[in-house]
């Protein structure tokens, strides 16, 4: 019998350990052009909150009863379908389980890159780093030159962002929580750092952190960072809109006091998903290897071992528990 982590009812706020249910699966007779997949690696994100919810959006939300998903990397068990054989390392969707029967179609044989490791597929090289790759250069339109900030700079996107930005000429000022975490953000060759939680308000902070201002900011977190980066955008200063993770868990609305620099900046503010680049993806490969190998990217894990343990990771992302990529490890 397989094993996954099924939702067991939608929260109300943070979720806790009640809304998840760990149970044994049948898996699906394979038939012609699916493939049985044993998972090795995987991601648990923040997006994966608000599918947690009954609404529409971008992705259906889950459903209740039934296993959760996201990015996972796995080993062909069995295939049905020619493009894939046994012992094949693909990347695909059916995470928070041990196994799975998928479509071929859904999967993607992973690509062999000097110095990659599989699990690198769901963080730099995939997801993660996808989003820092097309929310830099297509959404914020930055280049060499621009003063960037990035709030959540220690997450897995963050990450991302600071060492790409930093490898085509940026200035980066990112922001962390906490002493250890700022020190990391430095390491990736971040120009400042900001610790949020210093008691210093944002505004304040980024200002000196930024005395001419901002050209680019990549926004993982909304509330008092986006109102900040408002306050000392440039004129046409471009916002990469990624995620709002203060609020994933609040139903109190966002108020922000400097927004209507809008207008007088000409700020340009662009929402984007992953998804939206798919026929990209082979020429983001293409360059983010070539950084990674050249060191110019660097990979940084926080690993919890155990199928187990998937929804004590999923929920460490909101109590700031990862440094760069969270990961479960089968």
């Amino acid at each position: 019998m397989a094993r996954a982590w099924n939702l067991k009812s939608r929260p109300s706020g943070l979720p806790t350990a009640d809304n998840f249910e760990f149970a044994e699966t049948s898996l699906p007779e394979l038939t012609e052009g699916s493939v049985h997949v044993r998972n090795r690696w995987l991601s648990v994100d923040p997006y994966m909150r608000g599918r947690m919810n009954d609404v529409k959006s971008y992705v259906p939300p889950f459903q209740i009863g039934q296993p959760l998903e996201g990015g996972a990397v796995g080993e062909v068990v069995e295939s049905r379908d020619p493009a894939f054989q046994p012992g094949d390392t693909v990347l695909h969707m059916a995470g928070w389980r041990d196994e799975a029967v998928v479509p071929g179609k859904s999967l993607n044989k992973l690509p062999p890159i000097p110095g990659v490791q599989p699990q690198d597929f769901l963080g730099n090289l995939g997801v993660t780093g996808g989003t820092a790759w097309f929310g830099l250069f297509d959404a914020a339109q930055a280049k060499e030159g621009d003063t960037l900030f990035v709030s959540a700079a220690a997450g897995a996107v963050g990450s991302a962002v600071v060492q790409i930005a930093k490898a085509h000429g940026m200035t980066v000022i990112g922001s962390a929580r906490g002493a250890d975490k700022c020190e990391f953000v430095r390491s990736l060759g971040a120009d400042a750092v900001i610790d949020y939680k210093s008691g210093t308000p944002l505004v304040k902070a980024l200002a000196e952190a930024a005395p001419k201002g901002i050209d680019v900011y990549f926004d993982n977190v909304g509330g008092d960072h986006l109102d900040a980066a408002f306050a000392h955008a440039r004129q046409n200063a471009r916002f990469a809109i990624c995620g709002m993770i203060d609020s994933y868990n609040s139903a109190e609305p966002m108020a922000f006091r400097y927004i209507m620099r809008i207008i007088a900046m000409r700020i340009m503010l662009k929402g984007f998903i992953y998804t939206d680049y798919m026929p990209q993806m082979g020429e983001f490969f293409q360059k983010m290897g070539a950084l990674m190998a050249s060191g110019q990217v660097k990979s940084r894990d926080t690993i919890v071992e155990g199928l187990e343990k998937t929804p004590e990771a999923f929920l460490g992302l909101f109590s700031g528990k990862n440094t760069g990529k969270m990961l479960v490890k089968l």
